[in-house]
């Protein structure tokens, strides 16, 4: 733990312009970032008194073992760079306000030939026009199915899409009327583009213009006493209006708004946000987040940066006319016009005060209410019972701190063959899967390329220790400072195995403990504790002692470090199959020496097949981007080798060789 007033930077050196800044922990890892209007007034306050700070404040600068800053020209800068750099770095004490779930939407290709309506997730694509977001992606396949009777608007794959058109019969959604089927020339491009855009006004709000056509229709197909015509309109119509009713009008005018409201207490914040557009709700989020450190009393600080959250990663048509909110953040004037450089427009930012949008406000105020107290009951003790389990092994184990960061190892194989191997990375008893690492034993593979029935799971793990620590090493010593800020001067981030852990567990018993721990030893490395949790009594071995630790069935610390372990194992096992599958599956072109998956992709792709390839000549070969002269020669003569002759099968009894 360290003193915050041992890289205090005197008041005289930070300015007092606005900016953005960064506290680095001791291996020069960001794990905060803030902005300031005035940095100077800003990080004098984390340096009074700690305890006057907030727990979570305190526990960051005592953690902290530098600050830096930028200075910018106003305070949109500032908001843009502070939220790069959160995206960036993923700082472990920034809270995040927005949710890491991936919500679906309703999206159409409007970029394609064929425009195609699916559900998407993820970042948004250019040409791609989206709705929602949904709760759950069955409510964007039954709002399709009813809608399709009146858009038949493509929803196949291209997979099916383009083998439909080389057989020449549509899928089952052409044969009942759900699709019009452009695969095999039943409508042109045009004529399916214009039910695409049709379907996207619809979607967009714009639905009286349809729904009064299907009624001028089905009254003109009954006058002229066509009543099966008739029918399918009012079928049709039908379905307009059940797909109408799933998103009430909420706003007269026919607005697009996004409506926040917020339920808190002293430790968590229930977000709830409607989608409205075209005046409908067309659809919901909801997900809580612990409060933060900084100005935690006010709910101001927790709406700015949630809207900067939200809204910092998503396309122009993501943001909204008017984005409504319970209180309005410390400096709205600026955020205001953060959002609307976003949008490309202006973007009004206001709380609203009577009428229909503080009746919908209040309506998504009780939702943000009820998700806080069915959170509240779910995860209660949540937090508590994970600080409880990291000062059990603190104390268990006899550490010197709490360990904040926990990596384990585990090996996976069949019989010495495909192994592998795995790192999974617990921080503050929570995964942290963007820093996982899976390892190939190199070890396991002998001089001739076969197996080596010589490696087992002690071997295995001494060689990935021995990997990943002295990676730990020479990135340190790279960085030209051997006592940490172990920093890519490239990137301005740690690099890949630079942040070393405080308790590294392998899964196993002693065996296992003991050749990590002469990895460790071997390298010098003396400072990271080391246990192994063995899977059938639930015992904890700490390398040298005969005896293992037995933590009580019920402690938090055990299950910890079971769920570490387990994780570690589900992770191996399926780098393992992926290897085996791999390898069950291998072609001719595994064998040649220089081609790697990129070029053995681009080879299949340009020529459809292995068997095609052997008929090309090297010149033909070498048309194929990436392939050069000399590996286009190597392909050609090793394709064309000829195959080894079998060994003659022998009568055992009699010697004889069997034709």
């Amino acid at each position: 733990m360290a003193d915050p007033s041992s890289y205090r930077p005197r008041p005289g050196e930070i300015p007092v312009d606005p900016g953005v800044y960064r506290f680095r922990d001791i291996d020069g890892r960001v794990i905060y970032v803030g902005k300031a209007n005035s940095l100077r007034s800003r990080l004098s306050s984390y340096f009074q008194d700690i305890s006057a700070l907030h727990p979570r404040t305190r526990s960051m600068v005592t953690t902290g073992a530098s600050v830096e800053w930028t200075v910018v020209a106003n305070e949109v800068e500032a908001l843009q760079l502070e939220y790069s750099w959160i995206k960036e770095f993923d700082p472990r004490f920034n809270v995040k306000y927005r949710d890491d779930k991936s919500y679906p939407y309703l999206a159409v290709t409007l970029g394609d030939q064929f425009p195609r309506a699916q559900v998407m997730r993820g970042a948004k694509r250019k040409g791609t026009r989206y709705f929602g977001p949904y709760a759950h992606a069955w409510a964007i396949r039954e709002t399709l199915d009813q809608l399709l009777r009146v858009f038949p608007l493509r929803t196949c794959s291209s997979g099916v899409f383009k083998r439909a058109g080389q057989v020449g019969r549509p899928c089952l959604l052409g044969y009942i009327d759900k699709c019009s089927a452009p695969c095999v020339g039943r409508v042109s491009p045009d004529e399916h583009r214009v039910i695409a855009e049709d379907f996207c006004d619809f979607m967009a709000g714009n639905t009286g213009k349809f729904v009064g056509r299907l009624e001028a229709r089905m009254k003109a197909a009954a006058a002229d006493l066509d009543y099966e015509q008739a029918a399918r309109m009012r079928d049709d119509l039908g379905a307009l209006t059940r797909a109408l009713e799933k998103s009430a009008v909420v706003l007269a005018d026919a607005t697009d708004a996004d409506v926040f409201a917020l339920a808190e207490d002293e430790l968590e914040v229930a977000v709830q946000v409607f989608h409205v557009r075209g005046g409908r709700v067309r659809g919901q989020r909801g997900w809580v987040a612990e409060r933060g450190s900084e100005d935690a009393a006010e709910l101001s600080s927790v709406v700015e940066h949630l809207l900067q959250q939200v809204y910092g990663g998503e396309s122009p048509e993501g943001v909204p006319h008017e984005v409504l909110v319970p209180v309005l953040p410390p400096d709205p004037v600026h955020l205001g016009e953060w959002l609307s450089r976003l949008r490309g427009a202006r973007v009004d930012l206001r709380v609203p005060r009577r009428g229909d949008k503080r009746a919908l406000m209040d309506t998504v105020r009780r939702n943000a209410q009820q998700s806080l107290i069915r959170h509240k009951v779910a995860r209660a003790g949540d937090l508590t019972a994970r600080s409880l389990a990291l000062q059990e092994l603190q104390d268990g184990l006899d550490l010197a701190n709490a360990p904040l960061r926990i990596e384990c190892f585990d090996v996976s194989h069949v019989q010495g063959t495909n192994v592998v191997a795995s790192m999974v990375v617990f921080e503050d008893g929570l995964p942290r899967k963007a820093e996982y690492r899976r390892f190939i034993v190199r070890g396991a593979i002998g001089p001739t390329g076969e197996a080596n029935p010589q490696i087992d799971d002690t071997a295995a793990m001494h060689e990935v220790l021995t990997r990943r620590f002295r990676r730990y090493l020479d990135d340190r010593v790279e960085a030209g400072d051997i006592e940490g800020m172990a920093i890519d001067p490239d990137t301005g981030r740690p690099r890949r195995f630079a942040y070393p852990p405080q308790l590294v567990v392998v899964d196993g018993g002693l065996p296992q403990v003991n050749a990590a721990a002469g990895a460790l030893a071997a390298l010098g490395i003396d400072d990271v504790a080391m246990v192994g949790l063995a899977k059938r009594l639930e015992e904890v071995w700490v390398p040298g002692k005969d005896f293992p630790v037995i933590l009580p069935r019920s402690s938090e610390g055990l299950y910890l470090l079971q769920r570490v372990r387990d994780e570690a194992h589900r992770f191996a096992i399926t780098f393992h199959r992926q290897r085996r599958s791999k390898a069950m599956t291998s072609s001719v072109l595994d064998d040649i020496p220089g081609l790697g998956d990129v070029r053995r992709k681009a080879l299949l792709t340009h020529f459809g097949s292995v068997k095609r390839l052997k008929e090309a000549s090297v010149e033909q070969i070498r048309e194929v981007p990436g392939v050069g002269v000399a590996l286009a020669a190597t392909i050609h003569v090793t394709l064309h080798r000829p195959a080894t002759p079998p060994e003659p099968a022998v009568n055992v009894t009699t010697g004889e060789v069997l034709a």
